[in-house]
């Protein structure tokens, strides 16, 4: 299978999670708007989410793969078997241990870390506590998962680690359709809700247990031993948890500094779900694919093929994520009036969440190509100088959302979060390029400003649209008519790009197609010979 279809396989499993999630933030934003209860649900399922991207995804997709990949070259999978079961141990031990500590100490959480803002209204902090109290034990579940999901990427079996998260969303719009028909009341809504997170961690965690056994891999409990193997992997995977987890420690800090606003922490959490469909169909699949193809390149000396690697992933990502930029910037309004404006959310809420997804948009590109470049260091069993860029850029979040936050509020945060993580993308780039490992790439170069010409001309395109077409877009309008006219300037703007991207030369899928092939088997015949 070539690049792009691996990318296509993990992105399509990840474009169904992302469907299902707008589905269950529509029925949530209906049932809870941007009140006090969905502050609270927002805020305590931050908390495991966050340690699940910190100390699940970020470490063992980034740490653990690498070294799985290279015991299964050196000893075959038995090898792997023996190395995967002494990580679980240690991995299940501290899990439980950190599960104990933090469900005793969630008070204290939510007061220092979560939502100190939440102290003004002594209810809401409450019910924050008592959430997160119920959905942190997802953490174990999630991590354990993640571990798994990395074998899986590690002996390409893409598809079950990517759509095991689509049952989140499933099971949390059962909760949700099921409180819609009780007549639940929003803090009824949000136990449920809370109740479901912790469901869908269990269920996750046996699709891909169940997965990996198909593939051969029967783990089974060890005593935790820090053998020679897991003191590497803690060793890789502490700055590589940071690193792969740094947008959800700038939005854990950001909850921390918007909680002092009411709805600020909702708002950014409805506008954050609209920006990750692009951001997770095009950054998780290229994340995930291009780690383990990077690390079996490297490995067999195919650098040919490993800069082939990153230039055309690069090249993938920004074909697909700067149109999507453009349209978030100038379609924010209508899309979240569409999405969420009804029941508890009000037209006021549309206005603020359109405003901080515009902004979100100029970020995205930034965000994906972080997952494109972040693979180049990892494969090479570097994780501490993406753990620096990754410090520096929370510095630079954490100071401009505390300077811009009084002034503008919610907007204030997301254009902290989109500078930081342009700061990021560019560190990366830049350390890549100084050491030598990102070859320059002139087809790579020559179509970026043909993509941005492009995007640029359908942004145009798109925002003169609007202009004939605000009746049919405006809450006066059945939710019919604004669904077809979306869908139908959605399908026109992207018949503009693509007409013009490919005409331009700015993207030719066929060259890319055969590159990968050519270069692949290229680099081979180089090397062996």
């Amino acid at each position: 299978m070539s690049l792009i279809g691996k990318f296509a396989t993990v992105g399509t499993a990840t474009l169904g999670s992302r469907i299902f999630g707008f589905v269950r933030e529509t029925l949530m934003a209906a049932a809870v708007g941007t009140g006090p209860v969905a502050d609270a649900f927002n805020a305590a399922f931050r908390f495991p989410n966050t340690f699940r991207r910190l100390f699940a995804e970020g470490a063992f997709n980034s740490a653990f793969v690498p070294l799985f990949a290279k015991e299964i070259e050196a000893n075959g999978m038995e090898g792997a078997r023996r190395f995967s079961e002494e990580v679980f141990g240690v991995l299940f031990t501290v899990l439980l241990a950190l599960t104990i500590l933090m469900e005793l100490s969630m008070p204290f959480i939510v007061r220092t870390v979560i939502a100190p803002g939440f102290l003004e209204d002594p209810v809401k902090f409450d019910n924050t506590v008592r959430l997160a109290t119920i959905m942190f034990p997802y953490l174990a579940c999630m991590s354990l998962a993640a571990m798994m999901g990395g074998m899986l990427n590690s002996l390409h079996r893409y598809f079950a680690a990517a759509i095991a998260p689509v049952f989140l969303n499933i099971i949390l719009i059962g909760v949700l359709a099921l409180a819609w028909w009780k007549n639940y009341d929003p803090l009824q809504v949000g136990f449920a809700l809370s109740w479901g997170v912790m469901v869908a961690g269990l269920v996750q965690l046996a699709i891909v247990w169940i997965a990996v056994r198909n593939a051969g891999m029967r783990i089974g409990l060890r005593r935790p031993r820090l053998t020679k193997n897991v003191q590497r992997l803690l060793v890789l995977a502490l700055p590589a948890a940071i690193t792969g987890g740094i947008t959800q420690i700038n939005l854990l800090i950001n909850t921390n500094i918007a909680s002092a606003g009411e709805g600020v922490i909702s708002s950014l959490a409805y506008a954050d779900r609209i920006y990750q469909l692009p951001l997770g169909v095009v950054g998780i699949a290229v994340a995930t694919v291009l780690l383990p193809e990077l690390a079996r390149a490297l490995r067999g000396g195919h650098m040919v093929e490993a800069g082939s690697l990153q230039n055309r992933s690069v090249e993938f990502v920004l074909f697909l994520t700067l149109p999507a930029a453009a349209a978030l910037l100038v379609m924010a309004e209508p899309i979240v009036r569409f999405l969420y404006e009804r029941g508890n959310f009000s037209p006021s809420a549309t206005i603020t969440v359109a405003q901080i997804l515009g902004i979100y948009g100029l970020g995205l590109p930034a965000f994906v190509l972080i997952k494109a470049f972040i693979p180049g260091f990892f494969a090479r069993e570097d994780t501490r100088t993406p753990m620096i860029f990754a410090a520096i850029s929370v510095v630079v979040n954490v100071s401009l959302a505390l300077t811009l936050f009084p002034r503008l509020g919610g907007p204030g945060i997301a254009i902290a979060e989109i500078t930081a993580g342009w700061v990021n993308a560019a560190l990366l780039f830049g350390m890549l390029l100084w050491r030598g490992h990102w070859q320059v790439d002139i087809p790579l170069l020559t179509r970026i400003p043909r993509l941005l010409l492009a995007s640029a001309l359908m942004a145009g395109f798109v925002h003169y649209a609007l202009t004939y077409l605000s009746f049919e877009l405006s809450s006066a309008s059945s939710i019919f008519v604004r669904a077809g006219t979306i869908m139908a300037l959605v399908f026109a703007a992207m018949l503009v790009y693509f007409v013009l991207a490919f005409a331009s030369g700015g993207a030719d899928i066929g060259m890319v197609k055969r590159a990968i092939r050519k270069r692949g088997k290229k680099s081979v015949e180089t090397e062996a010979g």
